[in-house]
């Protein structure tokens, strides 16, 4: 077959009344065939959507022999149609079939007939035919633009950081560990943290948007051994600076997914979130909050699963909850200097769904000695992190993201796998 009979000269969201007495060449998926006799009526899908063609003459044969599913390559004269779906159709005058089909498909992809969402995923290629889950996808991208142009627009820099790390960073919690060509173990990265601190020596702003990696043994909804994350940290910044950031982020997501990209957001059957502002409750208001829901917690608790369930009747939306005790959060979170019992630090919530954690970050590498070993961690284990904040760290600020929590949110999804690809969980190591 010729290189040029594989082009497709428009896609099917561009066929329309302006094309009207053009000949035209589409590319997709058969998705119905209505055999009427002398002619069929064959709806064709691609990534865009839906077009009718009208099949006769020598190429009926090819078209009703034809499974659905299978990728065909259609010329043909656009012209009005009668049909209540469709404005134009295709009058065609070739019709062939690239790659047939195997049935039975292990799923439809139409999404006529629902499936459960570990057949979906074993199948996730054949799934993403769906309209709702390629919308979601497309969404997803769309979203990763906005980010990136927010964040340049403010003067970060995207950087990658290493995600294989020698050492057990940040405690050593929860690491993929391997071995480093017998020479070594080394773990896989489950944030990058201490480099975009490093950072902060050169570079001032950066972000970056990539895989990390959490080897928890939990079973939910909402967590994954793979997962993308947002994260910045910025110099000259406080803890409410990068809240600011982060809080306009959210909105500009909410707002531009729902306003720019309707399409898909329909499709997808997106939740129609408005969001102006985030409120900012603080931990100790947190516990004020839940002791008259008769829920009564002592200073220094963390907020479990239920405990946040809780929060989440009381405020249904986004909101921060800031000002957390000192010995909840990492080695590297400034206290507040108004009271050290108290970190400068904030999770990002959505109901009871934690979305994002950050906060001010210790400068002082005496002070960051010392509180490692407060924590029970050894300094000489993050001497090549110590050492850069001896060559003039300036004070930052900075925060992680879980942007798969994100689009679980933002398009209304029951299952954080539902908005991603591949997933990786407990259970699941392929497709």
């Amino acid at each position: 077959m010729d290189l040029e009979d594989i082009k497709r000269t428009h896609y099917a969201c561009q066929i329309d009344t302006t094309l009207l007495g053009q000949q035209v060449r589409v590319g997709g998926w058969i998705e119905d065939i209505r055999d009427i006799g002398k002619l069929a009526f064959v709806t064709i899908r691609d990534v865009t959507g839906i077009c009718q063609v009208i099949v006769t003459g020598s190429n009926l044969q090819s078209a009703l022999q034809a499974s659905r599913q299978s990728v065909v390559i259609v010329t043909g004269i656009v012209q009005q149609s009668k049909a209540r779906d469709f404005s134009v159709e295709l009058k065609v005058s070739e019709f062939r079939v690239l790659a047939k089909a195997l049935q039975p498909l292990p799923l439809d992809p139409t999404g006529r007939v629902e499936s459960a969402i570990d057949k979906r995923l074993d199948a996730r290629a054949l799934d993403l035919r769906n309209p709702r889950a390629a919308a979601i996808f497309r969404l997803r991208s769309a979203g990763l633009k906005i980010i990136r142009d927010t964040l340049s627009s403010q003067g970060f820099i995207e950087v990658n950081t290493p995600k294989i790390i020698g050492t057990a960073t940040e405690g050593g919690a929860n690491l993929f560990g391997f071995d480093y060509f017998g020479k070594r173990k080394a773990y896989l990265a489950q944030s990058p943290q201490l480099y975009k601190e490093q950072l902060m020596v050169g570079l001032d702003r950066v972000f970056e948007i990539g895989p990390y990696f959490r080897a928890e043994n939990s079973h939910t909804v909402r967590h994954l051994s793979e997962f993308t994350s947002i994260d910045i940290e910025a110099a000259f910044l406080d803890y409410d600076d990068v809240m600011d950031i982060i809080e306009k982020l959210v909105i500009r997501l909410a707002t531009e997914l729902r306003e720019k990209h309707r399409a898909d957001f329909q499709t997808a059957d997106a939740k129609e979130i408005s969001v102006t502002n985030i409120d900012r409750i603080t931990y100790e208001q947190c516990l004020e909050e839940l002791a008259k829901d008769g829920e009564k917690l002592q200073f220094g608790d963390d907020l479990s699963d239920s405990v946040l369930r809780r929060l989440g009747e009381l405020h249904p939306g986004f909101y921060f909850i800031i000002d957390w005790p000192l010995k909840l959060k990492p080695f590297y979170i400034h206290e507040k200097e108004d009271n050290p019992r108290l970190s400068k630090s904030f999770d990002l919530q959505y109901s009871h769904l934690e979305l994002a954690s950050g906060g001010r970050r210790l400068h002082d590498p005496a002070t960051l000695r010392s509180r490692l070993l407060e924590q029970g961690l050894n300094p000489a284990g993050f001497e090549n992190h110590l050492k850069v904040f001896d060559w003039g760290m300036p004070p930052h600020s900075g925060w992680g993201l879980g942007y798969d929590r994100m689009m679980m949110v933002l398009t209304a999804s029951q299952n954080v796998r539902d908005v991603v690809l591949y997933p990786r969980d407990t259970e699941r190591l392929s497709p």
